[in-house]
């Protein structure tokens, strides 16, 4: 019966291994939901912004701000937003492919690389990374990402931008389509993009009160920091579906794992019982 006893001891272990995960599971599954819901009240807000920054370069200003000035790429900034912690899946690695797919195109075209994290998963995994220059990073943002927390990393890489150091900006976050469906993306941040062009009139303009310089220098930083929490936020929302996924997923492989190990046992069990009766009529028959 020694090895009916091992086996007792895997089953006994792997059912604390699924009660854990299924707890796991729980609680990500009410942290998705509250996570969903900050990300779909930042979204309309993050859109909109987006649009407008994005017709701006359809108007006619004699100040021309530098995030508006297209330059030779000679330098990249990437801005890479990842979870803090594990247990979520392929998430991180899907982000991670879309980052160094985006690395690698850069350096075909002979461009540095700087790298801006966000998460702890991002730094672990991108300090390994030769070629790469670190311009900042911020880890432990928590469930609850702030604006604050990430201004000090973000800032970084867009004054190097203003300084010429970088020449295009790129963010890579998770987007949240579904609690099943999460999918990197990459977009540019810098230099700004012109959105819905062929919708546009023919002839407008914006008024700029008192003048265009200093609403733009504003209005410009409050739609960089919008578009980096947003991504901030939906990564949360990704981390939390794809933890509960993932959890689940553990929670049912315990389950069959220990149907599996039950059938080990009762049939170690059998073989021990039909040995033990064999030796009792065979000692039964001496006599």
């Amino acid at each position: 019966m020694a090895g009916a006893k091992e086996i007792r001891t895997k089953i006994a272990s792997i059912k604390n291994t699924q009660k854990i995960t299924k707890a796991m599971e729980m609680v990500a599954a009410s942290k998705m939901r509250k996570a969903q819901e900050r990300m779909r009240t930042a979204r309309p807000y993050a859109e909109k912004i987006r649009k407008i920054v994005g017709h701006l370069r359809q108007v006619n200003l004699d100040y021309k701000h530098p995030f508006t000035i297209e330059r030779p790429i000679a330098s990249v900034g990437i801005i890479v937003i990842s979870t803090d912690r594990g247990l979520c899946g392929g998430l991180n690695l899907n982000l991670f492919k879309a980052a160094l797919a985006a690395i690698r195109a850069a350096r075909n075209e002979g461009a540095k690389i700087n790298l801006c994290l966000i998460g702890s998963k991002g730094l672990q995994f991108f300090r390994r990374l030769a070629g790469v220059e670190i311009t900042g990073s911020v880890t432990h943002l928590g469930d609850r990402p702030h604006v604050k927390d990430l201004i000090g990393a973000t800032k970084l890489m867009l004054d190097a931008y203003r300084d010429a150091k970088v020449d295009q900006v790129l963010l890579v976050h998770n987007v949240f389509v579904n609690t099943m469906t999460q999918k990197a993306a990459v977009s540019q941040l810098l230099p700004l993009q012109t959105i819905d062009k062929e919708l546009l009139p023919e002839r407008w303009d914006y008024l700029f009160e008192p003048d265009a310089a200093g609403i733009l220098d504003g209005f410009l930083m409050r739609y960089l920091e919008s578009q980096v929490f947003q991504g901030a936020v939906e990564n949360v929302a990704c981390e939390m579906a794809a933890r509960m996924v993932a959890m689940k997923s553990a929670t049912d492989n315990a389950g069959k794992l220990i149907d599996e190990l039950r059938l080990i046992y009762n049939k170690a069990r059998q073989a021990a019982i039909t040995k033990e009766l064999s030796e009792i009529v065979g000692g039964a028959a001496a006599v």
